[in-house]
């Protein structure tokens, strides 16, 4: 019943756009799913999970089929989000240290990592907040002790440690709920109470759930509905999961229906997106290869859809866009110009989300992925990654056009894949098209001595070759 109230709201509600709207400047409210796949909600194509609401939205909105996430997974990705920069320039590449796995499995030893980022990073929510915005956070931070010191006026929020689904939440700095109430829910009512309180200001919402994150926990009357449903398409093996995901849609439904009420859809961008690629022995992204920690695409290409009425039109978009790119095409669309110069290393694609035909240069241009690091294996075979031992080794990965290259810093290793004719990242054409692997490679290299990027070198005396 919750789900038909919220959709009842947003298309009674959205009659009334730009109702008691008293301020010009556009509101922001980002929404970030966690390890959420690429297929796992509707509009991408999903025929098995329910997410009625976020497909409705899709309707209305700029989907980028060829979104990206800034890493394969959670705090580098949402690092690069908040900075706008890659990780050599902040140090994060990952979750806690790089050396995961077995230190007997890894022949190389990796870049150390970083896990707080630094107060020198101008972020976006800070960019913001100097342009007269309150900024706000309900949700998972996982940069640092306290999103306050990085530019955020009202802090729910937490870093994920042994946080439960249903209260008491045990987060610090997220509010306890009564006894047996949902988080997702209560993120949702939060961020809802926050629009409503804020209505007659410019506001930034990020509304960065936990969901649907292990330990997985579904509502059980959600989790009895999706066990009576069978699997499709490789979706399905796990309930809890299904049914978190749909009450991320809730959620969703909830923020949506408070813009309504208080006449703020006209004047308020959404965005959603997720952090990183889903685990792939739990919701397969087919035709996609592998999943989350991985970066063949069902690691890091995301579901992602941008939401204005009136100013961005309903369309689909091949151009690839990725976070790194979001800083400076929220600056460009919100016509926020920044206090002090930024190294934003993204580009700016307002143009494209506003439904212009892009440039060559915007379609082509190459983007980057540099993770000198180790992650394990979650399922060995089953995770479809390049080996049973690990999701990731270290390396770097581009994309241009419809090229994608990954070099692997073990041995010098390189991959090349033609994404129009092979999504799933099979067929190896390093050997059949040498000269695109040779110019490709050598743009690979310029990029990271541009950019100060470490390669790992030192031998790791623990290792033995299987």
């Amino acid at each position: 019943m919750k789900t038909k109230i919220n959709l009842l709201f947003y298309l009674l509600l959205t009659w009334q756009i730009g109702f008691g709207q008293t301020q010009e400047k556009p509101n922001l409210v980002l929404i970030v799913a966690d390890d959420l796949g690429w297929k796992d909600v509707g509009f991408m194509g999903s025929e098995y999970y329910k997410t009625p609401n976020l497909d409705l939205l899709a309707k209305q909105s700029a989907v980028f089929t060829n979104a990206y996430s800034g890493a394969a997974n959670c705090a580098p990705s949402r690092a690069i989000l908040m900075s706008g920069q890659h990780p050599m320039k902040h140090g994060i590449y990952t979750v806690a240290t790089s050396a995961r796995g077995k230190s007997e499995d890894r022949a190389i030893i990796p870049i150390e990592n970083k896990t707080v980022l630094p107060d020198s990073i101008i972020t976006f929510a800070e960019t913001l907040k100097g342009a007269g915005y309150k900024t706000s956070i309900f949700g998972k931070w996982h940069l640092g002790e306290n999103p306050a010191t990085q530019g955020f006026d009202e802090v729910k929020a937490g870093t994920p440690r042994r946080q439960k689904h249903f209260a008491p939440f045990d987060l610090k700095r997220f509010p306890e709920g009564e006894e047996g109430e949902y988080l997702t829910d209560r993120i949702g009512k939060e961020a809802a109470d926050f629009v409503g309180r804020e209505k007659d200001n410019p506001f930034f919402l990020y509304l960065p759930f936990f969901s649907i994150h292990t330990k997985l926990v579904g509502k059980p009357e959600t989790v009895a509905k999706y066990e009576s449903i069978n699997p499709i398409d490789g979706q399905g093996s796990n309930s809890d999961y299904a049914a978190m995901v749909e009450h991320v849609d809730d959620a969703v439904g909830d923020v949506m229906a408070a813009l309504s009420e208080n006449g703020l859809m006209e004047n308020t961008i959404v965005i959603f997106t997720s952090d990183n690629g889903g685990i792939a022995y739990l919701s397969r992204q087919w035709p996609l290869r592998a999943g989350k920690g991985s970066y063949y695409e069902g690691g890091i290409r995301v579901p992602m859809l941008f939401h204005w009425p009136n100013k961005i039109p309903a369309m689909q978009s091949e151009v690839p866009i990725s976070f790194i790119d979001l800083y400076p095409t929220l600056l460009d669309l919100m016509e926020v110009t920044p206090k002090l110069d930024l190294p934003l290393q993204g580009t700016n694609l307002a143009s494209v989300v506003l439904g212009e035909k892009p440039t060559s240069e915007q379609a082509e241009r190459p983007l980057y992925w540099h993770f000198p690091i180790y992650l394990e294996a979650y399922n060995g075979i089953g995770d479809d990654s390049r080996d049973i031992l690990f999701r990731t080794r270290p390396g770097t990965v581009m994309r241009k056009g419809k090229w994608k290259m990954h070099e692997y810093h073990e041995n010098g290793e390189i991959e090349l894949y033609d994404l129009s004719q092979d999504p799933g990242e099979r067929i190896n054409l390093v050997t059949l098209m040498p000269e695109i692997a040779e110019q490709l490679h050598a743009e690979m290299k310029d990029w990271r001595e541009e950019n100060g990027a470490p390669i790992p070198n030192e031998r790791n005396p623990d290792y033995i070759a299987k």
